[in-house]
């Protein structure tokens, strides 16, 4: 059968088309377009690669020119030698200068948050879940000043989330500015996140665990190896700068005897209840206070920081001098009580009200202060140790940031890197894990960054059917092998369709809908109209002839056509998902918008394509 339609300037351009020797085509993709469909697929490993090594530069360039900025401006401001002295200031220095600091932070996101509030860490797990790893230019700046002036003016926070906010940013946006894949970006995230970490502890690997533990959650190989690439070129970049030496200087790691196991596990079981406690009292602080204005919250931390260094004067800063000392052993028990209890107070306060700073070196520093506090508790009690309170100290640490984080291959790896001692293992397996177990399973605690996203009303979600369609990009699975044509086509353009192997047509109609028709579909309705045509005309059996010019309207044959909509090349297979299953699309067509040229459509995929594309 044959269609019968007007002669229009519409149908006489198609008529034209139909004498051109090859039918519409998609568009003619460049070097630059194939390296990005190369990464929208999960063996892309040698390009991610190099990437991810030009991603831990980056970060590692971030982040030292933090460090130095930070450090000089602390060095400059507090008295004596150093960039931590704020016990040697005056009690009202002590007072008004996180006041200061906060009214700084205050102006700055008011005038240039817009709502932006929750930064560091669990900001970036945000944008791994909704945002597929897209971090703004204004986010890093907020992070980068906001930070500075948080841990200047002497507020409870650490540097590593600001560091990892730092690298994971510096990733995101060289995705973004050349217009790579989305499962490519949310790779370079993971790169920052480890460079951060590596980086600011001289830690690589711990760097790398922590990166696919916590904010990836995930272990492949085509994020591992970028990833290490990154922590690597990051820690090369920061020993250049600031030396090989690790964060801190630890003692002998000996235990001196097996029977202090026993000690490790009560260790264990308070560092999970401590830290259940921490997470807790941060977590109502935020909940209670998310519906105030961000720089009302800021300044009420500013005045309760104030108040809090007036009377421990140890907790201000990062607070890693105190650390070193509980290391040394050089703390009393109740000097350690009470930068125990006051860190939990200011840190809670401060990040539950919005500082933009980092919660890894506040719970090193309680780790630490507890762990040396069981070790001198012990005296007092049946326990025949003669190991040095370091040890313990250090143990501490390994099992407040397993708790507070649940990243226990991350704690003890961290563990193992800062001592550089194999004996250190035992014990530190132990102590990750009965802490972890303790917050976790005992006091149903999630970890400090998923706690600080649900009480901004988000969450995490690790579905790991989801996590594999992150992994993809839909450039990766879609059926390049198409053509776009409008709804009326000539006979002769149809068979040349078939020819040329087509499996999809993506059909553009007038009202700016696509609908997508399987070649196969064109081909039944060819093979019956030439039945009817040889039917009609026993004298011939070449009906092409007959009918070479006419026109087929592909809206009007008896066929399935799929309703399709665009998806951008960038889009994970996890997007693509989810727009097919929650709007009336069938189909999707990949394409890019390019301000300078026309629209640009690279492929097209159906549902079952992505439905394939977990079990690929």
């Amino acid at each position: 059968m044959t269609a019968t339609i007007k002669q229009s300037h519409f149908v006489m351009q198609q008529i034209l088309n139909s004498k051109q020797k090859q039918p519409i085509q998609s568009y003619k993709t460049n070097r630059f377009d194939e390296v990005r469909i190369r990464l929208s697929k999960p063996d892309a490993l040698l390009q991610l690669s190099l990437l991810g090594l030009v991603t831990g530069i980056l970060a590692g360039a971030c982040i030292i020119l933090f460090r130095l900025i930070v450090e000089n401006l602390q060095d400059y401001l507090l008295p004596g030698d150093g960039p931590e002295n704020y016990e040697l200031l005056t009690n009202l220095e002590q007072f008004v200068l996180p006041i200061a600091a906060a009214i700084a932070i205050a102006v700055m996101f008011r005038w240039f948050g817009k709502n932006m509030s929750v930064l560091g860490i669990a900001h970036v797990m945000e944008r791994m879940q909704y945002h597929q790893g897209h971090i703004s230019v204004r986010g890093f700046l907020l992070q980068f000043l906001g930070a500075a002036f948080a841990i200047i003016g002497g507020h409870s926070v650490g540097r590593e989330g600001p560091h990892v906010f730092l690298g994971a940013a510096a990733g995101s946006l060289m995705g973004q500015y050349l217009s790579l894949p989305n499962n490519t970006i949310r790779t370079f995230v993971g790169c920052g996140t480890a460079a951060g970490i590596a980086a600011s502890f001289n830690t690589p690997l711990a760097g790398v665990v922590f990166a696919l533990e916590v904010v990836m959650m995930e272990y492949t190989v085509a994020s591992f190896i970028p990833v290490i690439l990154a922590a690597v070129s990051a820690t090369t970049l920061s020993n250049l700068v600031f030396g090989p030496e690790t964060s801190f200087v630890v003692p002998s790691m000996n235990i001196s005897s097996l029977a202090e196991l026993g000690l490790v596990v009560i260790l264990g079981i308070v560092a999970g209840a401590c830290s259940a406690a921490f997470i807790h009292f941060l977590q109502f602080i935020a909940t209670k206070t998310r519906g105030f204005a961000i720089w009302w919250r800021v300044l009420s931390a500013g005045v309760i920081m104030g108040v809090v260094g007036m009377l421990v004067p140890g907790v201000m800063g990062i607070g890693y001098d105190s650390v070193q000392m509980a290391l040394n052993g050089e703390l009393v028990l109740v000097m350690l009580l009470a930068l125990l209890a006051a860190k939990i107070v200011a840190t809670a306060v401060v990040i539950g009200l919005g500082v933009p700073g980092g919660m890894i070196g506040p719970t090193l520093f309680i780790g630490a202060m507890l762990g040396a506090s069981v070790a001198n508790i012990a005296l007092y009690l049946p326990f025949e140790t003669d190991t040095h309170s370091g040890v313990y100290a250090l143990l501490g640490m390994g099992a407040m940031m397993s708790a507070s984080l649940q990243a226990p291959l991350a704690a003890l790896t961290a563990m193992l890197e800062l001592t550089d001692s194999a004996e250190i293992i035992l014990p530190g397996m132990l102590a990750v894990v009965v802490s972890g177990l303790t917050a976790r399973v005992v006091f149903k605690k999630e970890s400090l960054f998923v706690s600080m996203m649900k009480a901004a009303g988000q969450d995490y979600d690790a579905n790991p059917v989801l996590q594999t369609l992150r992994r993809l990009g839909v450039a990766g699975i879609m059926e390049r092998n198409f053509v776009m044509v409008n709804p009326q086509i000539s006979y002769r353009l149809a068979r040349e369709i078939l020819q040329g192997n087509s499996q999809y047509i993506l059909i553009e109609q007038e009202n700016g809908e696509e609908i997508l028709l399987p070649a196969v579909e064109l081909a039944k309705f060819m093979e019956g109209d030439a039945l009817v045509a040889r039917h009609r005309d026993s004298e011939t059996d070449e009906p092409e002839e007959l009918v070479g010019d006419e026109m087929i309207d592909l809206l009007k044959i008896p066929a399935e056509r799929l309703q399709a909509g665009a998806v951008s090349l960038q889009a994970t297979c996890q997007e693509a998902f989810e727009l097919l299953e929650n709007s009336d699309y069938e189909a999707l067509y990949v394409e890019r918008n390019n301000r300078l040229q026309s629209r640009q459509v690279f492929g097209v995929l159906s549902k079952g394509m992505v439905e394939k594309a977990y079990r690929y």
